[in-house]
C-alpha cells in the first residue's frame, strides 16, 4: 500500500501581482516600492487609531488589519519587506508608531516585531490561494495573529520580567476579541478583491457593447 504525501501548492499571483499587470521590469520594481511603502504607511496610519488601557503598556489600535491586508494583498516578500521598513523607519524617528510615537516602543516592541512574521506568513499562504476563499482565509489570518502574539507576548514577558500568565494578561486576553474581528474583517476584504479583479478582468473595452 502506498501512502501519498500532499505537497505544497505551486506560488500563484496575489491581489498586488494583478494591479501590477504585464508591466516591464523597471516599471514593476517602481512599483513594488510603491506597494512596500504603501503598506508601510497604512500600517502606521492605522497605528494613530489608539486607545491606551490604564493596565498594560499595549495599545489597543488598527494595526493588526492593515498588517494582515499587507502580507496577504502583496505577497510574503513585499509583505515582509512593508514591514521591516515600518520597523526601521518608526526606531529611526518617523511617528508611525501607536500614537504619533517613534524610537523603541519598549513592552510592545515585540508586536511590531511580530508583524514582519504575520506578514510573511499571509503573504505565503495567500501566494498558494488562501485568499481567494473565506474559508482559506480564515485559517491565514488566525496564522497571522498567532505570529503576533507570538512575538508580542514573549517579548512583553522579558521586558517587563513577568511571569506567562501575566504576560498573557497584559499583552493578549485584553486584544483577542477585537483581533479577531480585524482577522475576519480582513478574512472577507480579500475574497472580495478577487471576485472584484475578477469582474474587471472580464470587462474588456474591445468587447462591442450590447445592443
Amino acid at each position: 500500500m502506498s501512502v501519498s504525501i500532499p505537497l505544497p501548492r505551486p506560488r500563484g499571483p496575489v491581489l498586488a501581482d494583478l494591479v501590477a499587470g504585464s508591466r516591464g521590469r523597471t516599471a514593476r520594481i517602481a512599483w513594488d516600492v510603491v506597494l512596500v511603502v504603501g503598506a508601510a504607511a497604512l500600517v502606521g496610519l492605522l497605528a494613530q487609531v489608539s486607545i491606551r488601557l490604564s493596565f498594560t503598556p499595549v495599545p489597543i489600535t488598527g494595526q493588526t488589519l492593515g498588517v494582515l491586508l499587507a502580507g496577504t494583498a502583496l505577497g510574503w516578500r513585499r509583505g515582509a519587506a512593508a514591514m521591516a521598513l515600518y520597523a526601521l523607519a518608526g526606531l529611526a524617528g518617523v511617528p508611525w508608531f501607536a500614537g504619533a510615537s517613534s524610537g523603541y516602543a519598549g513592552a510592545s516592541f515585540g508586536y511590531i516585531i511580530g508583524f514582519f512574521f504575520a506578514a510573511a506568513v499571509c503573504g505565503y499562504l495567500a501566494e498558494r490561494g488562501a485568499d481567494r476563499s473565506v474559508r482559506g482565509s480564515v485559517p491565514a489570518m488566525l496564522a497571522g495573529e498567532v505570529m503576533i502574539y507570538l512575538f508580542g507576548v514573549t517579548w512583553l514577558a522579558f521586558d517587563l520580567h513577568v511571569s506567562a500568565a501575566s504576560a498573557l494578561h497584559l499583552g493578549f486576553t485584553p486584544f483577542v476579541i477585537g483581533d479577531a474581528i480585524k482577522a475576519a474583517i480582513a478574512a472577507g476584504l480579500l475574497p472580495a478583491g478577487w471576485k472584484l479583479a475578477g469582474l474587471a478582468g472580464r470587462r474588456r473595452p474591445d468587447q462591442p457593447s450590447a445592443g
